[in-house]
């Protein structure tokens, strides 16, 4: 007869509130079971969004995993769909970012916790989350704060836009040294499921050019115009390749208008395990700074990058794509709307220097 004493809690597997895996698979129990996977430590990622700032925080789990094997690791983020969860190097426990979790959480004494987020939840949560160890932002007299000198750096060009200009380090570079690593050229880990890949009406005999055309709402100052857009498709069609749009919902609209005034394929919006499907059919990815930007690095794609107002030495594409940006010097740093009354600068990021830059991508 199974006793409380004989249940093993510091199993990776153990769940508490309902039965786990393997007992719901092949009816062991604690007293009988071969799957028993110790746990020591106990390590809090913080990385609520956006998406494409959990895609490009990942990396962290290699150097975690190697220096604690048997960390059990949770992830409190807003995007759980892109926590990776299915392999060597995932998250046992991901949270979506609510009333429920952070209660949870304040109830749970950790070994490590890691705030990435200066958001006001953020930092408040980190402050009351009892933990031995510390590393990232909290809060200090009711503004974010680095808790060590670690994260000095990060912070200090997050407040200041000329120190931010003079940064000459990658953000997953940033990210590791606010935990004390060294970035070793780590990459994104993002996992397919193929149950939400389609059948997908394209040429796969060509190479597939997948072209994001916006940069959401609030980012205005990056937006090129149509008549750009609807130049570039003419010409990669042109040169015998395939053309898919790629968007979400605030996309729609213009995508059907590409779509009918050229012939680029668009087959809607859709939830994000299908659209990374549909990211990984592409050869290459021509995009602004966005979410698909990253997912793209994360399928290791080759990836030509639309940049004007951030610092092009943030990112970090591993070899595999290049940035291009325009020929007059944008006026308008990290900023959502253009404020330059001479000129718009991604007026003079030319579709024939976009084209080109395409073309030795996919010849390289």
């Amino acid at each position: 007869m199974l006793k409380i004493t004989d249940l093993k809690t510091d199993c990776r597997y153990f769940r508490g509130d309902v039965p786990c895996r393997q007992n719901k698979q092949f009816g062991v129990t604690c007293d009988n079971c071969s799957f028993f996977k110790k746990t020591n430590e106990k390590i809090l990622i913080i990385k609520l969004g956006a998406a494409g700032d959990v895609i490009r925080t990942t990396p962290l789990l290699y150097p975690i995993k190697n220096d604690f094997p048997k960390a059990k690791i949770f992830w409190l983020t807003y995007s759980p769909d892109l926590v990776p969860v299915n392999s060597d190097l995932c998250a046992d426990v991901v949270l979506m970012c609510d009333f429920k979790s952070v209660m949870y959480l304040k109830e749970v004494e950790f070994d490590i916790v890691i705030n990435l987020d200066k958001d006001r939840e953020a930092i408040s949560l980190m402050n009351s989350i009892k933990a031995r160890k510390k590393y990232g932002y909290t809060i200090k007299d009711g503004i974010c704060w680095p808790i060590n000198q670690y994260a000095e750096h990060k912070f200090l060009t997050g407040v200041f836009d000329n120190l931010s200009k003079e940064n000459t380090k990658s953000y997953p570079e940033e990210i590791f040294e606010i935990c004390g690593h060294k970035f070793n050229k780590e990459k994104y880990i993002v996992e397919l499921d193929d149950k939400f890949d389609m059948k997908w009406d394209m040429d796969f005999s060509k190479k597939i050019i997948g072209l994001n055309t916006g940069c959401g709402e609030r980012w205005t100052s990056r937006l090129w115009s149509d008549d750009n857009w609807i130049n570039l498709i003419h010409r990669l069609y042109d040169k015998g390749y395939e053309i898919v749009l790629l968007g979400g919902p605030q996309e729609d609209e213009k995508n059907k208008l590409y779509a009918g005034s050229t012939r680029a394929k668009y087959f809607g919006y859709f939830p994000l395990k299908t659209f990374l499907h549909l990211v990984n059919k592409c050869s290459l990815v021509i995009t602004q700074v966005t979410m698909t930007m990253h997912i793209a690095i994360g399928l290791d794609k080759k990836l030509l990058l639309m940049n004007n107002i951030f610092n092009p030495n943030e990112y970090e594409l591993y070899g595999n794509g290049e940035i291009i940006q325009p020929k007059k010097e944008c006026k308008c740093y990290f900023s959502p709307k253009c404020v330059n009354p001479e000129y718009s600068c991604m007026d003079y990021l030319l579709p024939e220097d976009v084209f080109e830059s395409a073309l030795k991508l996919l010849n390289s």
